[in-house]
């Protein structure tokens, strides 16, 4: 019997069974004793046993017989060939893992993708499309059991679905897997076969239904456009996980459907890989969006994206602009609205422009700027926001600190943050209101749902590199999933063993992974890792450090946490999860599981002008905000478990809460798992990685299964199965007859002596542990072959036997024949012998007369022959006159049907000339249709027009009172607002107040300050009075020291209060602007209405205008004080920066001074004189603030009346609007009220008259054109029912032309045949031959031509059921025309064109799935493969280890401990490696920075050694102190150090005092800057006001008129309305009167289709008929050929050949009037004829046309089939280069077996020699450490000298930049001001004196200086009494650090600070 051969669909899901039983395979894997050991390259490699040397095994691989030792440990046993590709890993005997990784790669390789492996259904992705999703497949699936039908993914749905209805148990199907596994393809065709199966039973077809299938399926397009995106392992990766729940009722209908979501990766907005790319939807707005859409969306190039990392990266086979059309599409079956989509796009644009937006750092500050606020404008304007609001909010937020509302300022790196985080939450909860909204499309039906079916697709377990928090909640959830499925598994076992009554200790292996769960979930005692995630998250000063330190404190004792051992990652730990070690990276952890957002722009966005942004933004209370951060910072911080009502919630505690829903509704169903493989990383078909597959088999919990599977019994058997393949082993224990199984099994087993631990004996199987099968399918095949040998044995012994006998047999036959040989050879010789042959044939003369009798006999049949001959040839004589006459009779016929056939061409050439005739009738009668269609367009756009000017009108009408009304309400609203803003305006007075008076207790502070350094001063003059009093001076400086410390703290304390009420001024300066800012818009609000409702108030605008002019005389008075205050402190400036130049002056003279003084008389009255000009300058400068003050409080009270004066004069002319409102309100309404009777009255009746007969004209004219269209339409009906009439006359003509045509070539056949006979008789005969001969093809090149036009007038006849079908659908198409808009053309042509792409994607869709699918489909095999094998394995294992379990968990114990003690050994050399490497880079760094330090240390010593050689050279050249050098330098020294000291407190202060006072400066610039700002901003708002109030007037008044003429019109229009309303109603009922005539005529139609279908029928027999006759005609020249040989014999009886011949005269004139009657027919047939060949022109032309749209189709299809035929050319290269890196991979595998092979050997020499050289290493870093610390000293004290000058620098820049702001002011304040000028002059010129004074007494103390030199003689006695009560004096620290040199004023103390001063002048450098 031959198998019949499978189909396509089968090969990808049968498996061949051929090679299953095939017994070579089982004798190979029986004798070689076949095992598998690891293998680098595939994972396992099999090889069979050569020997055993104790722990180590020799081994020959199979594949290439390489020898190998091999660890025994390290074999895994192999599976008997009966389990190759076996569909349920679970059978497997060995159940290893070597055994599953090769049972699904030998499925795999064999296009069997999918595989049981107990409860999971594994798929391993094919990278190619295979036909196994078919509607065959799905039939085939349907209502079948798991185990009827081979594994597929419907096999599991189709079993959730029965088990839903059968038992009305909620189902759930859990796919997981890696990115690229195809979870999201599986979940699709999941629901693809439950919209088929759940639809097609159903009995009535409700469109909701099939909406709501649909709606589902294309739910599908909008997830992955803005969900997915492309990343290195998969083009179309979907970044969240989704729990699609489908409902059903109770029949089993789908009712609706729910989706929800978790973890998206929002973060992919803001930047991906290289090679990756952002969501989808970005590249498909950007790519497909129409220019209208692109201004409104304000898109721009990919490139000009910053979020757009990698710019335009194009998925092969997928354009975006198509994708943005099926987004499109799928978002409008799925109800969303023109609006929603666009604002859906609109939120996807503020997305890609948000990362546009940059910010800037300040150049002496941290804050953040924005210099360019485009990118913010675009955002604002698609979110419907304020730009000032949002770059406030941004840049400078308001924190809630306490009460207290505080703005800060924000650094570059927190706005980039704040940015980012706002695109991450924008996109997140864009993403969430789509899912509501597909979620409320799908569940819009009413039905109730009975039960569900959930179909979950989240990511796998997963073990990347760096495993951050995402990574650990869904490693989270993948423990959740395997627990679930453990317990599953534990109960449906714990069934089985009941039904069966096995005795089994039950464990549940849910158990082993909640350790792991509670670690991570567990809320306190001690608290899990998300609890204390969100403990720290509360807490003020925590970091990602602090928490992983915590978390090891609590857990460092857990089985499953591990803190990692490297010493710089301070941030890393490690879990144990069920899958395996997994090491976590916390960095960034409290930031993503607060993910904190700006508070102020989520509450800007909640109140959008847009309404999709508030709905996207309603939740605004839930955000994690400033504020929220800033309450952390309090002591009592809430426990992080209990949440508060209001508080913010952790992204881990809302994950865990909605896992737990989840975990909760998967607990609540009975779930499916699908467990989804990715083959290879290259996107490969047919390439199966193995070590990558075992990988995903971990993670996935399919080892995990098979671990759970090994603790029971997986192998189960049926006990007639059982019986039939082992009763070999026990042949002799089952006694003969009939025996129960169960019996028989029990029987067997006894004699088998299994243990009982290895077998249960159920109630219907045998239940066995892993490996029991394979030792009993061992011993069945030695018992075979023992049978085997046995039989072998017998069969040669009978076959030798067999031989045996036949040698026998040969030898005695070869005995006779030499008998004989000797007996001839005796006789040949004798005479006797040789008588006897000779005589013996002379012996037959005795039988001649028997003879003679034969021969008699032979003759006389001979004569009987002979006259048989001659009867039978006057026979044929006779027949041959007959032809003769038969073929005369033909040629006189041939001569008539040539005759015929001339007529018949005639008849042709007519027709051709009516057929033209008639296209052009058809020509012109298409036209009209055409000119009717336009005509018909036209009315209907007229009429429509018509509907909507009335519509418009009544509209405008309604708008007009309604605008009227809102103008009143407008009215009173506005009076309510302008006394709000009267009061606000008093408020802020008041606040303007305050501010004064606080300004004025900083001004009197900054006084007492410069009171304090007043009396500081004074004691200083007193101590040097005394200081010839040595003694008694030091004491007075010691405790004035202690008094000045003291004076110090205070004045800290001061200057913290002065910095604390700074601040709170910026603050609040900065929120008056705000106030201010906002006032100004409210203002510019309040004006526009204001204007818009009082355009009609002519008198009041001049009323106003004077106001105005007011005002403004006011406001350039303001500006003018305002001028004048910016000149004083121009010059208040200019006098400060003066004083502080002559300060520091007067401060280095001083220092330069005080070094030289000396005790005589002249040196204390320079001293005296000196004091003077500081004091004198001082009260100058007091004066100056004093005046400078009154100035400003004069110029406030003159602003305060100013303003006061205006609000007056405000609130008088809004009384007087107010009044003349009143009046014109009651005018108006009675002028109007009159001028609207009369107008209307007038000019209604002229508009209705004039209307009444345009309608009529209309009216009349559509008439005609409506009546002239139904006569054309009757006409062609006419035509039509004409056409069909001709068409059933001319087909039955044919039929009967047919009948007629098959009689005459029967005849021509029989006539020729009597022809060829005659033709031999007569040489005229035989010419009239050739002639007939070419006559006969001249009829069959006629036939020819005739079957030729029949077929002709087969596709005529197509063509013409074509056009008959392209009418019915204009006809259609007419109807629908004169209902619908044109703008359906547009549509249809878009859908063309959508069509169109569709199938070039298509294509290449079908082509890149094929060849995925032949990937998965061989990877799968080899996994199957590899499977059973490893399952085997370990069964077999198992048995050979019972016996030894204790010796093996003792050995194993040792073993974990050694590899537990190596791998500790390998971490800590890897720790001391890198340790070693950070140690060299630490010290190479050191010695870098070393020589820096060294080199800035000989720098700074060159420059000491230059100064110290001055101050030699002055030292040497004074004679008369030459001898005292060395006691000045000692006491120098001793004195520096106390004088730096005081140098720097002094320092401090005045740099202090001088920061206040530069920023009172910076405030008080900013002011008048804003000022003047805000004065130019009123002046131009009040002129735009005005040119506005002006328009608005006009266009009041010209609505005025509008509405009277509209008003007119609508009573016209109104009469108007109700004629054209009859007149419609009777167009109505015409049109459907013609519709009604219309469905008639194409029922009609529909029955000439039917009739031209069975014409269609009757001329395809006709065909079959003159085909049969063709070969009738061929045999008939056949037979006439042989016939002439036989006329050439035939000659003689001529004579009776012409008697037949007078017979055949009288046929022929019988035929001859057949054929008459038959031409008559003919002609009637030519007419038809010429008619269906006029049709079949028309119809010819309709083919061309379609023909040419073929040929446009054909030449897409080339060039996709160009583009597939590249793209095939590049997979063919990327695979070349693929193989040529696995080549090189595997030469790189080789290298690193031997590089790790050498790393074994090194590593235990390295051991021994490690801890000597890290001990060397350490002291050397100890050293290199000391080294650093001197260093850094020094570079410390370095830094600090650099700092205070670059300070000085900063300074002296700001100075410049100020002066230089200051001067652009002067200038524009000189072109304004002229008359200021002259002020201005005056204080110059006093200044210039005060200047002039200055450098005078420079002068003067340059010449005390020179003399103060000269002085130095006796300063250095002094000095020499000084040294030792200095010394004391050295003992108090003073810890404040240098600061920068402000140079504000400095304070004189004492004498020994203005000696160091003048000496830390020559020697201040090299000190700094």
């Amino acid at each position: 019997m031959s198998k019949k051969a499978p189909s396509e669909d089968e090969k990808f899901l049968y498996v061949d069974k051929d090679m299953l039983n095939n017994p070579m395979a089982q004798a190979d894997w029986a004798a070689k004793k076949l095992v598998w050991v690891p293998s680098e390259k595939h994972g396992f490699e099999a090889a069979s046993i050569k020997e055993e040397r104790g722990d180590e095994v020799l081994v020959e691989l199979a594949d290439n017989g390489k020898k190998m030792t091999v660890n025994k440990d390290d074999i895994q046993k192999m599976n008997p060939p009966k389990f190759s590709k076996v569909e349920d890993m679970a059978e497997l005997t060995c159940l290893n893992e070597a055994s599953v990784l090769h049972n699904l790669r030998e499925r795999y390789f064999s296009g069997l993708i999918y595989t049981y492996s107990g409860l999971f259904c594994v798929v391993v992705n094919p990278y190619k499309m295979l036909p196994i999703y078919s509607e065959k497949i799905i039939d085939m699936y349907k209502g079948k059991k798991r185990h009827e039908v081979p594994p597929h993914i419907y096999s599991i749905t189709d079993n959730a679905y029965r088990n839903m209805m059968q038992d009305r148990e909620d189902q759930s199907i859990l796919c997981t897997g890696e990115s690229g596994a195809g979870k999201t393809e599986n979940t699709k065709k999941v629901i693809q076969y439950l919209a088929v199966v759940a639809s097609s039973h159903k009995g009535k077809k409700d469109s909701s239904a099939g909406e709501l299938e649909k709606q589902l399926l294309q739910a599908n397009p909008i997830l992955e456009a803005f969900g997915n995106a492309k990343t290195i392992k998969n083009d179309n990766s979907s970044r969240f996980g989704k729990f699609i729940r489908i409902n059903f009722d109770v029949t089993g209908y789908i009712v609706g459907a729910n989706i929800e979501t978790y973890l998206l990766e929002k973060s992919r907005c803001i930047r991906q890989a290289k090679t990756e790319r952002a969501f989808h939807i970005f590249y498909y707005m950007i790519a497909g969006a129409k220019e209208k859409h692109r201004e409104e969306l304000l898109l721009e190039p990919f490139s000009n994206y910053r979020f757009l990392s990698a710019g335009h990266v194009q998925i092969p086979g997928q354009q975006d602009d198509e994708m943005y059309e099926e987004t499109m599409e799928a978002m409008d079956i799925m109800g969303f609205t023109d609006e929603e989509r666009l604002d859906i796009l609109k939120v996807c644009s503020t997305v890609m422009q948000l990362g546009n937006i940059k910010f800037n750092k300040e150049r002496n500050q941290e804050q953040a700027t924005m210099p360019d606020n485009t990118a913010a404008q675009k955002v604002c304007h698609l979110q419907g926001i304020n730009v000032t609001d949002f770059t406030r909010a941004i840049l400078t937020p308001r924190i809630k600190v306490g009460r207290e509302v505080v703005q800060k300022a924000q650094t570059k790196e927190q706005a980039d943050f704040a940015i980012e985080a706002l695109a991450k939450a924008i996109y997140e909860r864009l993403f969430r209101w789509i899912l509501s909204r597909v979620n409320k499309a799908l569940d819009k039906t009413k039905r109730q749902g009975a039960s569900f079916l959930g179909i979950l697709d989240i990511a796998g377990f997963e073990i990347f590199e760096d495993n951050s928090f995402e990574q650990l909640c869904i490693n989270y959830t993948n423990e959740k999933l395997q627990q679930l499925f453990n317990h599953t598994m534990f109960i449906l076992e714990q069934e089985e063993y009941q039904r069966e009554g096995i005795e089994w200790n039950f464990i549940d292996f849910g158990l082993d992974l909640q350790p792991c769960i509670e670690l991570i979930e567990r809320p306190n005692n001690p608290p899990g890792i998300l609890a204390l995630l969100d403990e720290e998250c509360w807490f003020p000063k925590a970091t990602d450090v602090s928490f992983v330190e915590k978390l090891i404190k609590t857990q460092e004792n857990h089985v499953k946490f591990s803190k990692t051992k490297q010493l710089k990652d301070k941030t890393e730990f490690s879990l144990f999860h069920y899958a395996g070690r997994v090491d976590y990276n916390a960095t960034a952890w409290l930031t993503k599981n607060m993910d904190p957002l700006n508070d102020n722009v989520t509450a800007l966005l909640s109140n959008s002008s847009s309404q999709f942004v508030q709905e996207l933004w309603k939740d605004t209370d839930r955000v994690v905000g400033l504020d929220t951060i800033a309450k952390m910072t309090d002591s009592s911080m809430p426990s992080a478990s209990k949440t508060k009502k209001g508080m913010f919630r952790t992204v881990g505690q809302l994950y865990k809460e909605s896992l737990a829903k989840l975990m909760t509704t998967l607990h609540n169903t009975q779930p499916n798992f699908v467990r989804c493989i990715i083959p290879n990383h290259e996107k490969r078909a047919g390439k199966l990685d193995a070590h990558l597959v075992l990988e995903q088999l971990r993670c996935n919990g399919v080892l995990e299964g098979i671990r759970i599977c090994r603790q029971g019994f997986p192998n189960r058997i049926v006990f007639q199965e059982f019986r039939q393949r082992y009763e070999i082993l026990a042949a002799n224990a089952i006694p003969k007859g009939f025996m129960d199984g169960k019996q028989a099994c029990c029987l067997m087993i006894k004699h088998l002596d299994l243990d009982p631990n290895l077998y249960r004996i159920g109630q219907s199987k045998i239940f066995f542990r892993t490996g029991v099968l394979a030792q009993l399918e061992e011993e069945r095949d030695l018992k075979i072959t023992v049978i085997i040998i046995a039989f072998q044995a017998q069969a040669r012994g009978f076959l030798a036997r067999k031989a045996f006998a036949k040698r026998q047999q040969q030898l005695t036959a070869m005995k006779v024949i030499q008998r004989n040989c000797a007996a001839y050879l005796k006789l040949r010789n004798w005479q006797w012998w040789r008588l006897f042959t000779k005589v013996k044939p002379l012996l037959q003369v005795t039988r001649q007369e028997e003879e003679m009798s034969l021969k008699e006999e032979e003759l006389q049949k001979a004569k009987e022959v002979a006259t048989k001959f001659e009867s039978e040839l006057k026979e044929i004589s006779l027949k041959h006159t007959a032809v003769l006459e038969e073929r005369n009779a033909l040629q006189e016929q041939l001569q008539a049907e040539t005759e015929l056939y001339a007529e018949a061409e005639e008849m042709r050439v007519r027709l051709a000339a009516k057929k033209q005739e008639l296209e052009e009738i058809l020509h012109e009668m298409e036209a009209r249709l055409d000119d009717e269609e336009e005509r018909a367009q036209s009315l209907l756009v007229e009429k429509k027009k018509m509907q909507q000017q009335m519509q418009e009108l009544e509209e405008h009408l309604e708008e007009e009172e309604d605008a009227r009304q809102k103008l009143q309400l407008e009215k009173v609203t506005c009076e309510g607002k302008i006394k709000k803003l009267e009061d606000d305006i008093l408020v802020m007075e008041d606040q303007n107040n305050k501010l004064l008076k606080e300004r004025k207790l900083m001004e009197e502070r900054i006084a007492d300050f410069s009171a304090n350094l007043a009396e500081e001063e004074e004691k200083s003059k007193n101590l040097t009075k005394l200081k010839n009093k040595h003694e008694s001076m030091i004491s007075e400086l010691e405790v004035r020291l202690k008094k000045e410390e003291k004076s110090r703290q205070e004045l800290d304390k001061a200057k913290r209060k002065l910095e604390a009420e700074s601040n709170d001024m910026q603050e609040q300066i900065a929120e008056l602007q705000a106030q201010i800012a906002d006032l100004k818009a409210q203002l510019a609000k309040k004006e526009e209405e204001l204007q818009n409702a009082l355009a009609r108030l002519e008198d009041e605008t001049a009323q106003k205008n004077n106001a105005l002019k007011k005002i403004r005389e006011l406001e350039g008075h303001i500006s003018d004080l305002q001028e004048d205050l910016d000149s004083e402190r121009a010059a208040r400036n200019k006098a400060e920066k003066i004083k502080r130049d002559l300060g520091e002056e007067l401060e280095a003279l001083k220092s330069e001074l005080e070094d030289t003084l000396d005790t005589t008389a002249t040196q204390q009255e320079l001293r005296a004189k000196r004091e003077q000009e500081v004091t004198l300058l001082k009260r100058a400068i007091e004066e100056e603030n004093r005046t400078h003050e009154a100035q400003v409080q004069e110029m406030r009270q003159k602003h305060t009346q100013a303003v006061e004066e205006l609000t007056d004069q405000l609130e008088q002319a809004k009384r007087v609007k107010s009044n003349l409102e009143k009046a014109k309100q009651a005018l108006e309404k009675e002028t109007s009220e009159l001028t609207m009777e009369v107008r209307s009255l007038s000019q209604a009746k002229q508009d209705g008259e004039n209307k009444r007969k345009k309608l009529e004209n209309q009216v009349a004219d559509l008439q005609s054109r409506f009546s002239d269209s139904e006569k054309q339409k009757a006409e062609m009906t006419d035509r039509c029912a004409k056409t069909t009439a001709e068409l059933e006359s001319v087909t039955n003509l044919l039929n009967e032309a047919e009948g007629k045509n098959i009689k005459l070539s029967k005849d021509v056949t029989s006539l020729s045949s009597q022809l060829q006979d005659t033709q031999e008789l007569l040489a005229e005969e035989t010419r009239q031959k050739l002639q007939f001969s070419t006559k006969l093809r001249q009829s069959e090149d006629d036939k020819n031509s005739l079957q030729e036009q029949l077929e002709e007038e087969m596709e005529a006849k197509r063509n013409v059921e074509r056009h008959v079908s392209t009418l019915n659908i204009q006809l259609s198409d007419a109807k629908k025309k004169l209902d619908e808009m044109s703008s359906n053309i547009e549509l249809l042509e878009e859908g063309k064109k959508r069509l169109q792409r569709d199938l070039e994607a298509a294509n290449t869709q079908f082509e890149e799935k094929a060849s995925a699918y032949d990937k998965l489909e061989k990877t799968k095999n080899r996994l199957q493969q590899e499977l059973e094998d490893t399952l085997m394995d370990l069964d077999n294992q198992r048995q050979i280890v019972s016996n030894l379990e204790k010796k093996q968990k003792k050995f194993d114990q040792m073993l974990a401990e050694e590899k537990s003690i190596s791998s500790k050994f390998a971490e800590e050399r890897d720790r001391a490696e890198a340790e070693a490497r950070e140690k060299e880079t630490k010290a190479l760094s050191l010695g870098r920075a070393l020589e820096e330090a060294q080199e800035s240390r000989e720098e700074l010593e060159r420059v000491n050694k230059a100064l110290r050689m001055e101050m030699e050279d002055l030292i040497s050249s004074k004679d008369d102190v030459g001898k005292n050098v060395h006691e000045l330098e000692k006491s120098k020294r001793g004195l520096e150090a106390q004088v730096d000291e005081m140098k720097t407190q002094l320092e401090e202060l005045e740099d202090e005092l001088q920061a206040a006072e530069d920023a009172k400066l910076r405030l008080e610039v900013n002011m008048q800057a804003l000022k003047a700002q805000f004065e130019r901003d009123l002046q131009g708002r009040d002129e735009m006001g005005e040119e506005k109030k002006r328009q608005l007037v006009k266009q009041v008044r010209e609505l005025e008129t509008e509405l009277e003429d509209e008003r007119k019109q609508k009573a016209s229009a109104a009469a108007a309305k109700k004629k054209l309303e009859t007149d419609m109603k009777d167009l109505e009922g015409q049109i459907e009167t013609a519709n009604k005539g219309r469905e008639e005529a194409i029922k009609q139609l529909r029955k000439l289709q039917a009739q031209m279908k069975d014409y269609q029928r009757e001329l395809d027999d006709a065909r079959a008929a003159r085909e049969e006759v063709l070969t009738t005609a061929k045999e008939s020249e056949k037979k006439a050929k042989s016939l002439e040989a036989e006329l050439m014999q035939l000659q003689e009886e001529l004579a009776a050949a012409e008697r037949a011949r007078k017979q055949a005269e009288a046929e022929r004139d019988e035929l001859s009037d057949e054929l008459a009657s038959n031409s008559s027919g003919k002609s009637a047939l030519a007419d038809e004829k010429r008619r269906l060949e006029a049709k079949i022109t028309q119809l010819e032309e309709e083919l061309e046309e379609e023909q040419g749209n073929m040929e446009i189709l054909n030449d897409r299809l080339r060039k996709s089939t160009q583009q597939v035929d590249q793209l095939n050319n590049e997979l063919q290269t990327e695979r070349s280069t693929s193989q040529k890196n696995e080549s090189a991979r595997q030469l790189l595998e080789r290298q690193n077996k031997e590089l790790k092979a050498k790393l074994q050997e090194m590593e235990n020499q390295v051991k021994s020699k490690f801890k000597s050289s890290i001990t060397a290493l350490e002291a050397k870093v100890a050293q290199l450490e000391e080294q650093l610390e001197q260093e850094s000293r020094d570079k410390q004290a370095n830094a600090k000298s650099i700092r205070q000058k670059d300070k000085k620098m900063k300074d002296l820049m700001m100075q410049v930049e100020d002066e230089r702001k200051q001067a652009e002011q002067y200038k524009d304040q000189a072109e304004k001001a002229n008359v200021r000028m002259k002020q201005l002059k005056r204080q110059l010129e006093e200044s210039e004196e005060e200047s002039q004074r200055a450098t005078a007494a420079r002068r003067k103390l340059q010449r005390e200086l020179d003399e103060a030199t000269e002085a130095n003689d006796a300063m250095s006695r002094e000095v020499n009494t000084l040294k030792t009560k200095l010394r004391r004096g050295n003992e108090p620290s003073f810890g404040s650090t240098p600061r920068r040199i402000g140079g504000g004023r400095r304070v004189i103390e004492d004498a020994s600070e203005e000696e160091g001063d003048s000496q830390g002048d020559y020697n201040g450098k090299s000190t700094e």
